[in-house]
């Protein structure tokens, strides 16, 4: 049996499906069923409740979705229709056609689940990788349970939770094996109710229920979504679940405490992530035409405005991860206008600092320097898009050249240096800078060249 048959047959086996409960909690009552509650459709960052789910899931690996709907099956199908695109098959079951408490219907849809079951409210936001885990954690006639931790909130009387331990609430999130759905029937439950809870407490009581917590990982956060306070609670916790692939320390504690206020006025605006790029981009070259005035003040304007420029760069990822609307043309995009601006940002010095020496014996200098700079930085990006492809082709032959190119890759994406260039404006030797932006762009395409050397990738 080849390796392709074992690894199809694998994930059929798996975790792959999820079943949709938009209308109702799995535990507890009617969604919207009180004046404040929110509903499916409810905002979070700019997209509903339902339509984050169902990418979240899709991102995460759910190869097939169902949806047991009520009346609002309309305007769900709109939500979904809008903004990111849902690739992955979606069936809509009626409740009116499928109730909920009528054991027909879970075994039918039992039938149609091979290995394991996803069932999924959508009062709540969570992390992608909480799903792959679950996706990894499945074990062949064990049912688990995400938890959470406990809140003075779950105890108030309106509140139906499941409690599975003495500090942990259950989520809307339950992984069920298809055995347990085919014989729903088996369980007496009561008229309009959903039997998932039946079904865990009988499963509990054989030694078949694994709880897992969202307190053991960071990255496998959950907050319930029911009233105005958990929204802004799920977009907290959305903006701060917020990490470049690359990040250094300048963005991690400067530039992205101030871009998650521009971020929150982009998604208002709607701009896209590409549009973001080329509003930095213009901010980057702005601040470069500053630089060539040559003056003190001009530069310390130019030094802010790049500063600015490097702040809103910030802002393309985080609307495209929050929204779901990343693409290999937008992250080409980023890091080309990124050396763009750059290159500007070289050049612009380079006039600067050459305009009070014109006609002078060294006046050559900042000039052949913003030249030096400009072409290492030239070399520099085709040499990296040279390794993405390496990288993604073949991958490299030992694990230390595998860090230096992740090491190179990490520093080309960096923001870092719009600080320094800040620094050099203040004490008014941007003419300094230009021999370390010479210097370093040319060390930097050198090792690049080293790490792209054919003795370094594996052959495919």
């Amino acid at each position: 049996m080849s390796e392709s048959t074992v690894q199809k047959q694998t994930d059929l086996q798996g975790l792959s499906t999820a079943i949709l409960l938009p209308s109702v909690s799995l535990f507890g009552e009617p969604v919207g069923l009180y004046a404040d509650e929110v509903g499916p459709l409810t905002s979070v960052v700019g997209i509903g409740l339902f339509q984050r789910t169902v990418l979240t899931l899709q991102r995460a690996g759910i190869r097939q979705l169902m949806v047991l709907v009520g009346p609002e099956e309309d305007q769900l199908k709109q939500a979904l229709g809008k903004g990111s695109r849902v690739t992955i098959p979606v069936r809509w079951l009626p409740i009116r056609e499928f109730p909920l408490d009528d054991p027909r219907t879970w075994e039918a849809l039992a039938a149609e689940v091979r290995g394991f079951c996803l069932l999924s409210g959508v009062q709540g936001v969570f992390a992608g990788p909480l799903i792959e885990s679950l996706r990894h954690e499945v074990q062949e006639g064990q049912a688990i349970v995400v938890a959470r931790a406990d809140s003075e909130r779950d105890r108030q009387p309106r509140r139906s939770s499941l409690r599975v331990k003495a500090v942990l609430v259950a989520t809307d999130l339950v992984v069920l094996p298809a055995s347990f759905m085919s014989v729903a029937g088996q369980v007496d439950v009561e008229t309009g109710t959903v039997p998932i809870r039946r079904w865990l407490e009988r499963a509990a009581v054989d030694g078949h229920v694994r709880v897992l917590s969202t307190e053991t990982n960071r990255s496998h956060w959950y907050q319930d979504v029911r009233d105005a306070a958990d929204v802004q609670a799920a977009e907290k916790k959305l903006f701060n679940s917020l990490k470049g692939e690359f990040e250094g320390v300048v963005d991690r504690f400067f530039n992205r405490k101030i871009s998650r206020w521009f971020t929150r006025i982009f998604l208002a605006a709607g701009l896209s992530p590409n549009a973001i790029t080329i509003l930095a981009t213009l901010v980057g070259l702005v601040a470069a035409a500053g630089f060539g005035v040559g003056t003190y003040s001009a530069g310390i304007i130019a030094a802010l405005l790049f500063q600015l420029a490097a702040i809103i760069d910030c802002c393309d990822g985080e609307v495209a991860r929050l929204t779901f609307t990343e693409s290999p043309f937008g992250a080409w995009l980023d890091i080309a206008m990124d050396n763009v601006v750059h290159m500007a940002i070289f050049a612009g010095i380079a006039v600067g600092s050459y305009l009070p020496l014109a006609g002078s014996d060294g006046a050559w200098v900042p000039l052949a320097l913003g030249s030096a700079a400009v072409l290492g930085n030239m070399l520099s990006f085709w040499l990296v898009t040279r390794a993405q492809k390496m990288k993604s082709a073949s991958g490299w032959k030992t694990p230390v050249q595998a860090a230096w190119s992740d090491f190179m890759l990490k520093n080309v994406a960096s923001r870092a240096f719009s600080v320094i260039v800040l620094i050099f404006a203040v004490i008014g030797k941007l003419d300094w800078f230009l021999w370390m932006a010479a210097i370093g762009s040319a060390v930097f395409w050198l090792l690049m060249l080293w790490v792209i050397r054919p003795s370094a990738a594996t052959r495919a």
